[in-house]
Parts: structure tokens; C-alpha cells; sequence
């Protein structure tokens, strides 16, 4: 199952530096941690990928977040928010609790470091 997960969590990083609504590192993070129980081939695989590799280490290595990843992270939630909050008809503290979360979010990603390389 877990080398399964692993491919799985590859896969949506993939499609997700194409797409900029879904995010990358988090999945390829996943997928390392998923093939270092099941297929340390498979991490070592991915943390030397040439494209990526980078990602996996860049957080493993200096807890980093690539610049490109925080400004998108922040607009995608910034949009949500306003959606939520103008257009979704939920009830006021269902929006609130999900703007909460989101804010905390973004707290934490502008709180990490950008990558060595993007510095």
C-alpha cells in the first residue's frame, strides 16, 4: 500500500508543476516518506530526479519552500477566501473556521525559508 501511495503522490506532484492549483512539494514529501518504508529504490529515485529530486531536498534539507510555491500557495488561497466569503452562501462560522485554517496556512509557508537557490 505505501509503495502504491508513493506513486500516487509522484503522480499528483507531476500534474501539479504543470497546474497551479495543485501544489508539488507536499505530495513528492509524501511519496519520499512513503517509498523510505517501502522502497528505498524508489527514495533514492526520487530524491536524485533531476527535476524532482530539488523539491524533496530543498525541505528535507533547509525546511524551504521555493518562492514560485509560496506566491501561488497565497493566491489560491486568497481567491478561496473571497470566493468563500462572497459567493459560497455557507454560514458565517463554517466560512470563518476555513479562513482560519487557511490563515494559518499561509502563516506557516511565509514563515519557512525560501530555497537556498531562489534567495
Amino acid at each position: 500500500m505505501l509503495l502504491g501511495l508513493g506513486w500516487v503522490c509522484v503522480a499528483l506532484g507531476i500534474v501539479g508543476i504543470v497546474l497551479p492549483v495543485l501544489p508539488t512539494t507536499p505530495f513528492l514529501l509524501v511519496a519520499a516518506w512513503a517509498f523510505a518504508r517501502s522502497s528505498p529504490r524508489f527514495r533514492e529515485w526520487l530524491v536524485g530526479h533531476r527535476t524532482l529530486g530539488p523539491y524533496v531536498n530543498d525541505w528535507n534539507e533547509y525546511g524551504a519552500i521555493p518562492i514560485r510555491a509560496k506566491v501561488l500557495a497565497i493566491a489560491v488561497m486568497s481567491a478561496s477566501s473571497t470566493w468563500l466569503f462572497g459567493w459560497s452562501g455557507l454560514s458565517v462560522p463554517i466560512v470563518s473556521v476555513a479562513g482560519l485554517c487557511m490563515l494559518g496556512a499561509a502563516v506557516f509557508i511565509l514563515t519557512r525559508p525560501n530555497t537556498p537557490s531562489s534567495d
